[in-house]
């Protein structure tokens, strides 16, 4: 048995004694392809930049410019896409909720003088026991065709915003 356990004690000595084994070129090669997307998923995701302008003088190009105002908090731009009846049925803007995060196009139905446009609204909040949060919901805004030009006479809770209220009558 002793020389059982001295024949062990010597081939472990001896696999001491062999140089480390290089590095796996394979395994180089999947981090380096890894790093890689990352840096181009980094690249996309920071240059991705402003979405396409669509047709200013369409109802969904409308709804873009509008929202876009309001989101960037350009109040008095945001009003001028607004109808007069939308202006009169105002009541400030909405300061005590956030902003939306961002807004998508789902559908837009054009008639002859009036069309609604569907979106998608996603708000974000800042608490909340775990962080902040997302939350989204779908509303459309109406427009009618003013003097040649689209003009929106509802828009969704979130996104209505205006300056001037109103006096009561």
């Amino acid at each position: 048995m002793a020389s059982n356990l001295h024949t062990y004690a010597m081939d472990d000595a001896a696999a001491g004694d062999h140089p480390a084994r290089k590095p796996d070129r394979i395994l180089l090669a999947l981090v380096g392809v890894v790093v890689l997307l990352v840096v181009v998923a980094l690249a996309v995701v920071f240059t991705r930049g402003e979405p396409a302008p669509l047709d200013a003088a369409s109802p969904a190009g409308v709804v873009q410019q509008y929202s876009k105002a309001v989101i960037d908090g350009d109040l008095p731009t945001a009003e001028s896409f607004l109808t007069e009846g939308a202006k009169g049925r105002c009541r400030g803007a909405y300061t005590g909720e956030p902003r939306p995060a961002r807004i998508v196009l789902i559908t837009t139905t054009e008639r002859s003088d009036s069309a609604t446009v569907r979106v998608s609204i996603v708000q974000s909040s800042r608490g909340g026991p775990f962080g902040p949060s997302e939350y989204q919901i779908e509303d459309a805004f109406s427009l009618l065709k003013v003097n040649g030009k689209w003009m929106i006479d509802q828009a969704p809770y979130p996104l209505m915003a205006c300056t001037v209220v109103p006096a009561k009558q």
